[in-house]
């Protein structure tokens, strides 16, 4: 919050909600002295999944946990929980009360699934550009590995006459949020970005979302969970969407293949699309 910079170091909070990241709240609560969390009454922590799995924000979390008092109530919400996290947050938080989406609630059985068969970068555009030409879109989100990759394929949609935005993990938090909000206001009808968005971000009018380039962990192998939280875009409030996933290596099938056979809580079945956007469903 900008208006604490200038505040005095020990100086106490007066608001009874704090929002923010763990490393900022752990700073507040030892180095500045903003908040006495022997007073902090419920402690949440969104996306845990991703809080608990990344090293630096478990050790954090962890931290700021250790300091508050035994009363205090643990929230941990995710859409995606690996057996890993799990047992973390089971340390965390003993004996739990458990709270899971029904299957009829769950939403990605709104969304078909496809893949696109390329050869590199430019057939992948190529195909991207024939998607528009075949299906009604209101606005989409378009996944790249990089922000290189973004940039170029933002330039590239640009120029086709698209009203494109982009957003990746260098850009400042005012920036991010003005790409946001003209993304939601419908000033822009394609989102262009990394892994920045994709997780927490629901735009109504979202029917389409491309895989430009597919998730993968540091290791090489398919990031699942990234994969349905991207997807997960579409869809939403009850609408049905499209998730598109372009292929154009021996490898990225290997990944398909990985996510296809992955125990996720809604059925994985690809179909094939083909480059020039003939849509055909994979028989079982």
């Amino acid at each position: 919050c900008p208006a604490l910079v200038h505040a005095c170091r020990g100086m106490k909070l007066q608001d009874h909600i704090v929002i923010g990241t763990p490393g900022t709240v752990l700073d507040w609560c030892t180095k500045y002295k903003f908040i006495d969390p022997k007073k902090i009454t419920m402690f949440v922590l969104d996306e845990a999944d991703v809080m608990i799995a990344t090293q630096g924000h478990r050790d954090q979390s962890i931290r700021i946990h250790r300091q508050l008092p035994k009363g205090c109530q643990m929230l941990l919400f995710s859409a995606t929980f690996e057996d890993s996290v799990w047992r973390l947050a089971e340390q965390v938080v003993p004996d739990p009360n458990i709270i899971r989406l029904k299957r009829e609630e769950e939403t990605l059985d709104t969304i078909k699934q496809f893949f696109v068969l390329c050869k590199e970068k430019e057939d992948k555009f190529t195909a991207l550009c024939n998607l528009y030409g075949s299906l009604t879109i209101a606005q989409a989100m378009i996944f790249c590995h990089t922000r290189k990759m973004a940039a170029w394929l933002a330039a590239h949609l640009t120029k086709e006459g698209h009203q494109v935005g982009l957003l990746s993990g260098e850009m400042t938090v005012e920036q991010r949020a003005n790409v946001i909000e003209r993304f939601r206001d419908g000033r822009e009808k394609v989102l262009v970005t990394t892994n920045v968005c994709s997780r927490g971000i629901d735009v109504e009018q979202v029917s389409l979302v491309v895989n430009f380039d597919l998730p993968v962990n540091m290791d090489g192998s398919a990031d699942n969970e990234t994969y349905l939280h991207r997807i997960g875009r579409t869809g939403r409030f009850g609408r049905r969407g499209f998730a598109v996933n372009m292929v154009e290596s021996k490898h990225s099938m290997d990944i398909i293949k990985q996510i296809e056979m992955f125990k996720m809580p809604v059925s994985v079945d690809f179909g094939v699309l083909s480059v020039f956007v003939w849509m055909e469903e994979k028989k079982n």
